[in-house]
């Protein structure tokens, strides 16, 4: 039967050395599944271009290569591919058009628990409920993909781009994912890289909960409501991303502890960095530019370390919400565009305190105008007087030596790109 079946597709067959793995080749007249159920564990499928109608069940260790960009689409019904075998390389095709149910969570990709190490490359997901769906598989590599939504349906209505959840040691690196209810979505997922993505026109960027143990690197979320939105983890690093013109936050550290949030560009945001219920957690090195509100701190957040910092031309430095003073600087101290002391010794750090969220402070976030008189000796008296009677003071960020002169150049270029600071997103 199977010899029978073969003839019939005129699939071309090539054995690969000792292991004797098969290469199947499958043109746009013949049944894809038909070719996946035929093969054997390890065999490889060229699936050559133009156009499929089909959902593919994928239940052995194979690889399916697209050779011209071969369009596989799901008929607007159920999972466009769905894989529960282990050891599945999916790669060089364009998956579209997956169903729409939100309780079946129908995907162009569908990676059911089980299916460890599949590796999906250099696809086209287009027109999908949710990109790619990975549940209880672990070590899944997905890198180099083009993944958007439905881009006609609201928020609300759509998938995510790649929704991981209960997975270990995944690789999510080099995507470009749009135009989806979240570009990311991972839940209870650990011990994972994502790196090199681009995530925009989304409700977020990356949408992370109850998760240990990620790197977070050189990611780009932009255009989206919300940035980077790590909430109820641990153990994150988060360093050299960059997340810009996001309409509410640009990286949102919620209940976050034990985690290193290093060397990021937050700039042209509502809200640059929102930090609410987070403890124990090192930020340095970042660059804060341009946003409505530079770091909106609440909720206990307190004994991190945040040094080294730069804090430029926010519109508020700091909206801070707390019953007593929190203390940020070190060693290299923070740099606050803002900031009005001087440095007499020349050690590049200054003399008198940075406040925060002093009076005057207060009514240059009211009254923006106020910035004029800034160097006036009214605005001055005001400033001391309120130093000296604390009746007039509210809890504030405070550091006691503030480093005098940003730390580079970077914000420069970050400025030239945002010419009209958050007004111009």
């Amino acid at each position: 039967m199977k010899a029978v079946h073969a003839a019939a597709l005129c699939l071309f067959v090539a054995m690969a050395g000792a292991a004797h793995a098969a290469t199947w080749r499958v043109g746009p007249a013949q049944a894809l599944q038909t070719a996946i159920d035929l093969a054997a564990a390890g065999d490889v499928i060229e699936i050559t271009g133009g156009h499929y109608t089909a959902n593919l069940l994928v239940d052995k260790p194979l690889t399916l290569r697209g050779v011209g960009r071969p369009v596989v689409s799901g008929g607007l019904q159920g999972d466009t591919i769905r894989v529960t075998a282990p050891d599945v390389t999916i790669e060089g095709l364009i998956v579209r058009d997956s169903g729409d149910s939100l309780k079946d969570q129908n995907a162009g990709i569908y990676i059911r628990p089980g299916a460890h190490r599949a590796r999906i490359a250099h696809c086209d997901l287009v027109y999908n409920l949710f990109g790619l769906w990975i549940e209880k598989a672990n070590d899944v590599h997905v890198e180099h993909n083009l993944i958007t939504g439905k881009r006609e349906y609201g928020s609300s209505q759509r998938g995510n781009g790649v929704q991981l959840y209960n997975t270990l040691g995944a690789r999510i690196i080099g995507n470009h994912i749009s135009f989806v209810r979240d570009a990311l979505y991972i839940d209870v997922s650990h011990d994972a890289i994502f790196r090199g993505n681009r995530l925009h026109h989304s409700r977020y960027g990356s949408h992370y909960m109850n998760s240990y143990r990620n790197l977070w690197e050189d990611n780009d979320s932009y255009a989206n409501r919300g940035g980077l939105a790590l909430m109820e983890v641990r153990d994150q690093v988060v360093r050299n991303n960059r997340a810009w013109s996001n309409t509410d936050h640009g990286i949102m550290l919620r209940t976050i502890q034990d985690s290193i949030i290093e060397n990021n560009v937050v700039a042209g945001n509502a809200r640059g960095l929102f930090i609410y219920d987070a403890e124990y957690n090192t930020l340095r090195g970042n660059v804060v530019l341009d946003n409505a509100v530079g770091v909106h701190l609440s909720a206990g957040s307190t004994r991190n370390v945040v040094d080294g910092n730069d804090f430029i031309a926010n519109r508020e430095q700091v909206r801070y919400v707390g019953a007593r003073d929190e203390v940020w600087g070190g060693d290299v101290g923070n740099f606050w565009s803002n900031y009005l002391g001087w440095d007499r010794d020349g050690d590049r750090r200054g003399d008198v305190p940075y406040e925060a969220n002093d009076v005057v402070d207060r009514l240059t976030y009211q009254h923006p105008m106020v910035r004029l008189l800034l160097a006036s000796p009214a605005v001055q008296a005001l400033r001391l007087v309120s130093r000296q009677f604390p009746l007039l003071r509210v809890p504030s960020v405070v550091e006691a030596r503030p480093r005098i002169g940003a730390s580079g150049s970077q914000w420069m270029r970050w400025r030239q790109l945002l010419p009209g600071g958050v007004d111009g997103r």
